[in-house]
């Protein structure tokens, strides 16, 4: 009934600039009939009309629905339109009440609101501040044929047992709760708004989109730091992790002992602190020594100008003022994986040191540590390339007028990855 109103209404104010879509979700046996129906009323109002099955995974069956219809839906909508919902005062309470029984927040509970942006979509619900009554009086009014979801009735489902169930006992008691509700949530969309700025400027003080410094953390109240390790956290998800969640991941990561390893798996990330950092970490990159490809032993060649690949990340060989002997470029050069228990002179230093402990000393990330490589020629040791770039070695090679490997970007660089704050 609310949709069908809302067609009459857009076609009458919008008449050549308004398309409908009806999302058969295939839950009813008369789904396809409905359709119909909506395909003939909006070739009444000449308003062009798409028909959309889709597939309800399996699980949640709402929030299962609610997600494939939303994927119709984007993919339908062209970058200028607007996608406009019938969702109405009651759906706006109902929205409340169960997201306040599930233990929300205050993103949960700001709820829906009338102009959105949610997945690249800009949505309008120009009935939120209307009684379902309203529209019921108004529907009738313009006489037009709908039907009924029998869904809506069926107490199975928690949003048809809070209408059929709930509503009348709560709304005899206060009559005027629905829109008190409906009030509530445009309070906290307020506050959801102002708690973004102050977001915002957190996240700018101690987080980038894959870790956070632990030091700035710390220095804000615990509520700012649940705040920004949830909203952190989500990512490009749809939703916050739950407050248990961010528990754990204070608990069990950011307060464990340093020589813990700690690690917490949430969603398709691994969340790892190491020094005091806390890193977002995908599957892949944790666990990337078990599946590296890193030959033992490799052959190279150098020339000026050069880009080079290698598993520490891209280097491109440059002239320096102190360096490699050109007479090494043009000439084969062995990269050697590293095993352990070398040690290396490093150039400008006192001694031989393990090579463990120049690692450790250059803060190389534990999970980057497989794809250092030494330079070697003639089992002379060059240097080592590195996530943090080329470490020279002290040799008879070295001297002024020479090349080095420049690090242009290493292993570890996550820029490609972006997410969002928002609820």
């Amino acid at each position: 009934m609310d949709s069908m109103l809302l067609l009459h209404l857009m076609s009458e104010i919008f008449p050549s600039r308004t398309r409908a879509i009806y999302i058969d979700h295939q839950l009813q046996q008369m789904s396809t009939e409905w359709g119909t129906l909506v395909q003939k009323q909006a070739e009444v109002l000449k308003v062009p009309c798409i028909i959309q099955k889709v597939q309800v995974e399996a699980g949640n069956l709402e929030q299962q629905a609610r997600q494939a219809r939303y994927q119709a839906y984007q993919q339908h909508l062209q970058s200028h339109e607007v996608l406009v919902l019938a969702h109405h005062q009651q759906d706006q309470a109902e929205t409340v009440l169960l997201r306040l029984f599930s233990g929300a927040g205050v993103n949960g509970l700001a709820a829906m609101r009338q102009i959105d942006k949610r997945n690249n979509m800009t949505i309008w619900r120009p009935f939120l501040d209307l009684s379902r009554a309203h529209i019921e009086q108004w529907s009738q009014q313009l006489g037009f044929d709908y039907v009924t979801d029998p869904t809506n009735h069926d107490t199975h489902y928690d949003r048809a047992w809070c209408r059929e169930v709930l509503w009348d006992v709560i709304q005899t008691r206060f009559p005027k709760m629905q829109a008190a509700i409906a009030r509530t949530s445009y309070l906290m969309q307020d506050t959801a708004e102002i708690l973004e700025n102050v977001l915002q400027k957190d996240w700018q003080y101690c987080a980038t989109d894959n870790e956070i410094d632990l030091l700035a953390l710390s220095q804000f109240s615990a509520a700012r730091q649940r705040q920004l390790l949830s909203a952190w956290v989500k990512g490009d998800d749809q939703y916050r992790p739950s407050y248990d969640m961010v528990q754990r991941l204070q608990q069990e990561v950011i307060l464990a002992k340093p020589d813990a390893q700690a690690t917490l798996h949430i969603n398709q990330h691994y969340y790892v602190r190491y020094q005091k950092k806390l890193y977002r970490l995908t599957h892949d990159i944790l666990y990337a020594e078990k599946q590296s490809s890193i030959a033992n032993v490799s052959s190279q060649y150098y020339e000026i100008g050069q880009f080079i690949q290698v598993a520490a990340g891209k280097f491109r060989i440059e002239s320096q003022t102190i360096g490699l002997s050109p007479k090494l470029l043009g000439r084969e050069l062995r990269l050697i994986k590293r095993q352990g228990g070398e040690k290396i002179h490093l150039y400008g230093r006192v001694g031989h040191w393990p090579l463990k402990k120049a690692i450790q000393e250059a803060q190389i990330l534990p999970w980057l540590r497989h794809t250092i490589q030494i330079l070697v020629v003639d089992n002379v040791m060059l240097g080592v390339l590195s996530p943090k770039g080329f470490w020279l070695a002290h040799s008879d090679y070295v001297e002024h007028g020479g090349w080095q490997p420049v690090l242009i970007s290493d292993c570890g660089d996550f820029s490609q990855q972006s997410f969002s704050h928002d609820e």
